[in-house]
């Protein structure tokens, strides 16, 4: 299989590319994607990770893509969800990639599965008790301010916001990301999370981070207004075995921004430290 496939496992639809021929000797790379994104974000990554060998899987996260929905939707069972696709697909030890939401949800999931773990690529997201969330954010987590903001949603003026946000995010983008808020069910999931994902319950998450002991690359847009580049700084204090890289005039949105340069980095990232995986 070299083209990205659409399958599904445990749940979850997800995208998965592998090489035409030969497999590289590694583990298998996961991405996980950000909001409001799907696993549609990584596929030049997939693509890439696929040309060097490498066998390249990133699910639509519950409620998002072609994955339902799993009511009520909150953090913890986003990590439960993840447990459950790695298990039916027995994946072993992966590279984790994980982008915005993704690394609330991965970097949780990793502390709590540290054997399951050969590497980290975190890219433009947070994972501290003392975190705070940007303005939007902020009133998704208000009761009714969220409901109304979301039902004000249309179509077309999300895919303005989109492309005020990334040129990388053209119509064929928005439709695919839209399609979350485009039920009941879809938005009240968003609601969901926002609300369950409590910052204070990262406290014990901290030292589990650091004591991974895994190749670990930081990746990060210059420009990142949701989650700034002071963030990258400060898991590179948390992780300082971590590389940083930082894609300049790149924002919150890395992978669509520079999608030849972002997929690059990682894969070199991976061949640098092919032979140390934990």
């Amino acid at each position: 299989m070299s083209a990205t496939e659409v399958r599904s496992a445990a749940g979850l639809a997800y995208r998965e590319a592998s090489p035409e021929g030969e497999m590289r000797d590694g583990p298998p790379v996961l991405c996980l994607h950000g909001f409001p994104e799907t696993s549609y974000m990584w596929r030049t990554v997939l693509d890439t990770l696929a040309a060097s060998g490498r066998r390249a899987i990133a699910p639509d996260l519950p409620a998002f893509g072609d994955s339902p929905a799993d009511p009520p939707g909150t953090w913890a069972q986003h990590v439960e969800a993840i447990e459950r696709f790695h298990e039916a697909l027995d994946l072993g030890p992966v590279w984790l990639v994980v982008h915005d939401w993704g690394g609330l949800i991965g970097l949780r999931w990793a502390c709590d599965h540290p054997d399951a773990i050969a590497g980290l690529v975190v890219s433009d997201t947070g994972f501290f008790e003392d975190g705070r969330w940007h303005g939007m954010a902020k009133a998704l987590q208000e009761e009714g301010q969220g409901e109304q903001l979301l039902e004000a949603f249309e179509r077309k003026g999300f895919g303005e916001m989109l492309a005020s946000f990334s040129p990388g995010f053209d119509e064929a983008a928005a439709d695919e990301y839209w399609r979350v808020f485009s039920s009941e069910e879809g938005r009240l999931a968003v609601l969901t999370f926002y609300r369950t994902c409590d910052f204070s319950e990262l406290a014990p998450y901290q030292d589990k981070l650091s004591a991974l002991d895994v190749p670990t690359l930081l990746l990060w847009g210059e420009n990142d207004q949701f989650a700034p580049i002071g963030g990258a700084h400060r898991f590179k204090k948390l992780i300082p075995h971590a590389e940083l890289v930082v894609i300049d005039g790149a924002g919150h949105f890395v992978y669509a921004d520079e999608p030849e340069r972002t997929a690059q980095e990682v894969v070199a990232f991976m061949d640098r430290n092919a032979d140390r995986r934990g």
